[in-house]
């Protein structure tokens, strides 16, 4: 997939789960890439807002009472103890510094993909929307789990190298993986098979 021209009036920057879970230093879910981003996403942004496109933010969380948590807690156990992605707590709120803007839309969402039991399709076709750009983390969960789904709905997909990053894998039986390794892997995967890999400054280019 290759977008040579984009359509700000028709486009979407979708802000996946730039939650404090995840961005705050110190979190259990931290995402040093994440974090690191954190001013260039906020400037791209507000270029975004002046441009005419929609911007939707994502927050994954679950109840209090866990119910609704899925198979999610067999993958991450602090959220199967309740610690982390809790309605409510000041984990799930959007890091301030990249904090939602009148006229932004805020959607919650309880597994990766932010398309999933989620109002998404309805809001982007309701908008005119034919492109979604994703931006976020984690870059191989909830940012690709959007990325393939939207395909899979004919949406057109931009994937923002420079930001969505992720964290740290431990050996799981295939040898660790740095974030940056997995990072790099997963654009890869991405470029192959699901959308139109590029920089954010690259993104502003090519619109129309």
């Amino acid at each position: 997939m290759k977008l040579s021209a984009i359509d700000p009036k028709k486009t979407a920057v979708l802000v996946i789960d730039m939650q404090n879970d995840f961005i705050e230093p110190g979190a259990e879910l931290f995402s040093q890439m994440g974090y690191d981003f954190v001013p260039k996403m906020a400037a791209f942004l507000d270029e975004c807002r002046k441009r005419g496109m929609l911007v939707i933010y994502t927050k994954n969380m679950v109840q209090a009472d866990r119910h609704d948590i899925g198979k999610a807690g067999e993958f991450c156990e602090a959220l199967k103890q309740g610690k982390v992605l809790i309605e409510g707590t000041h984990g799930v709120e959007i890091f301030e510094g990249v904090a939602p803007k009148e006229g932004d839309i805020v959607l919650r969402k309880n597994r990766y993909s932010s398309f999933y039991g989620t109002r998404l399709d309805s809001i982007l076709r309701t908008s005119g929307i034919d492109t979604v750009t994703i931006t976020g983390v984690c870059t191989e969960a909830c940012c690709f789990s959007t990325a393939r789904d939207a395909g899979a709905m004919c949406y057109d997909v931009a994937f923002l190298s420079d930001l969505t990053g992720t964290v740290d894998y431990p050996d799981l039986g295939f040898g660790p993986m740095t974030a940056l390794q997995m990072h790099h892997a997963m654009l890869t995967n991405i470029a192959l098979t699901t959308a139109d890999v590029m920089t954010s400054d690259d993104f502003l280019s090519r619109l129309k």
